[in-house]
């Protein structure tokens, strides 16, 4: 952007614009109104103030806003409605100016030569590639004439222009699509000179051609021997990408089949074991009396419910253990990097030099003579009360018996606070313990030795508790009714009778 001799209402405005909030920017273009039409302005500061609106980019922005649904801004239908009112008064003014010019050029039309002498080739080619495009492109008799006129007219004035019509192709262009178009004299005028011009120029027009096809036969044969040399290769990379293909397909269906198998035969073995319980309970049902049917029923809808809810206990259990298990270990990640963090922060505080003594500044002997004052004054408002000397020792006394008082507390507090640490530690260990426990079919007897205690009374009281585990495996089927369902490592609360307390964890003793 042009920084120099900017105007400086437009420069705040573009301030502002930059700035504001999007609902806000439409307000704040208004005021190019009141910019423009500023009755101080001349010819040449209008001018400049508009290039710097172009410059800043805030004819950008007003066309932005314009786009933009006119019910959501305030005042846009007004501009719409103005905008669309000025838009006759410009068109009628445009044809008035074009008109003129057509008039002008009418009369100077020796003068083309001259002037396309001195128009730029890169210009005049992309004059001409404009006509040729306007002549392929549309069907539209007017403007195909005054493109071919055109044509013929800049074919005349300037006998160089001849090759480069036949490399766009106006030849097949004219005779194919612009033939009996009622413009016929030009065309076949055109077509005339492009002949008279190919007769002189077709020795040379040969030699290139053949050139061209000599190279573009030895390009060919290039490439194709260069296929030829990359086929064998191409077919055995597709054959192996083939085979892998249908051999992961076959892989695929076979795992499908067997998970099918599996489903089918879960789903017979629950229908079958459901049709077995049935047949028990319908059993059993003719051995009860008639009037303990209802007593029974209910007995049996009060076992089925708490095996539901301890089923849906031990599920329950489980998937909170699970998320734990994730959040317990995040909890170990922070509490290390912490620990880390503190380390490394003690050693830079520790390497910090220290800085070299300084001594204090004196005081002045104003400023003695204040403090003094001061002090005077405070002694004579707060005179100190007289205490006997047995007063003395008795609060001596007491501040001896607190402060031992104090001391014991803390010591006591500071046992709880070890103890308190350690049973943690102990919690954190067997927590740690029971997440890495691998499982049945990978523990070794290595793994056994972390579970193990070598105290004789917990060694003991699990051998008990296995024994009993043993016994209740053993039980008749008529002391184990409704447990049909029940998973292998949930027992009864009321068949065994066990101390969770006494139950062994690695690192801990039974209390």
């Amino acid at each position: 952007f042009p920084m120099a001799a900017t105007d400086p209402q437009v420069l705040a405005l573009a301030a502002q614009i930059t700035e504001s909030r999007e609902q806000d920017i439409p307000l704040l273009l208004l005021k190019l109104k009141g910019i423009l039409s500023s009755p101080s302005l001349g010819c040449e500061e209008s001018n400049k103030i508009k290039q710097d609106l172009y410059d800043y980019g805030l004819t950008q922005y007003c066309l932005l806003v314009l786009k933009r649904d006119h019910s959501q801004l305030h005042g846009a239908w007004a501009t719409a409605a103005q905008l669309d009112k000025e838009k006759q008064d410009f068109l009628h003014w445009f044809r008035i100016v074009t008109d003129a010019i057509c008039w002008l050029f009418s009369g100077h039309i020796q003068l083309a030569a001259s002037v396309l002498l001195q128009v730029e080739e890169e210009t005049l080619h992309s004059v001409l590639d404009e006509l040729v495009y306007k002549l392929s492109s549309t069907t539209n008799p007017a403007v195909g004439s005054a493109a071919t006129k055109l044509l013929l007219f800049v074919a005349k004035l300037s006998k160089q222009l001849y090759f480069l019509f036949f490399l766009l192709g106006l030849k097949g262009l004219l005779s194919k699509q612009w033939t009996g178009k009622g413009f016929d004299r030009e065309v076949n005028q055109l077509l005339d000179l492009l002949y008279l011009e190919q007769s002189s120029g077709k020795g040379e027009m040969q030699k290139q051609h053949q050139a061209a096809c000599i190279i573009q036969a030895a390009w060919r044969g290039f490439q194709t021997r260069k296929r030829l040399k990359k086929l064998p290769q191409a077919v055995i990379t597709l054959q192996r990408s083939f085979r892998a293909k249908r051999e992961q397909e076959l892989q695929h269906l076979t795992k499908q089949k067997e998970d099918e198998a599996l489903k089918l035969q879960m789903q017979l073995q629950r229908q079958r074991a459901m049709r077995l319980f049935h047949q028990r309970q319908l059993a059993l049902l003719e051995v009860v009396h008639a009037s303990q049917v209802n007593k029974y029923m209910q007995e049996m809808e009060e076992k089925s419910a708490l095996t539901i809810q301890r089923f849906w206990r031990g599920y329950r259990a489980r998937r909170i253990f699970h998320q734990q298990k994730q959040s317990l270990k995040e909890y170990k990640a922070a509490i290390i990097i912490q620990r880390a963090a503190c380390k490394f922060l003690e050693k830079r505080r520790r390497r910090r030099p220290l800085s070299p003594w300084k001594e204090p500044k004196g005081l002045t002997d104003e400023q003695r003579l204040a403090l003094q004052q001061k002090v005077d004054d405070y002694i004579k408002l707060h005179p100190a009360s007289q205490m006997s000397e047995e007063m003395s020792k008795e609060l001596h006394m007491q501040a001896q018996a607190k402060l031992a008082q104090f001391l014991l507390r803390s010591r006591l507090d500071q046992r709880a606070a070890q103890r308190r640490e350690a049973l943690l530690a102990q919690v954190n260990t067997d927590v740690e313990l029971l997440m890495n426990a691998p499982g049945l079919a990978e523990t070794t007897e290595k793994d056994l030795g972390a579970f193990m205690s070598r105290s004789i009374p917990v060694a003991t009281k699990a051998r008990q508790t296995h024994n009993t585990m043993l016994k209740y495996t053993r039980w008749p089927w008529w002391k184990k009714l409704g447990d049909e369902f029940m998973e292998d490592d949930v027992i009864p609360d009321g068949a065994i009778n066990t101390e969770l307390e006494t139950l062994f964890i690695g690192g801990r003793k039974s209390f």
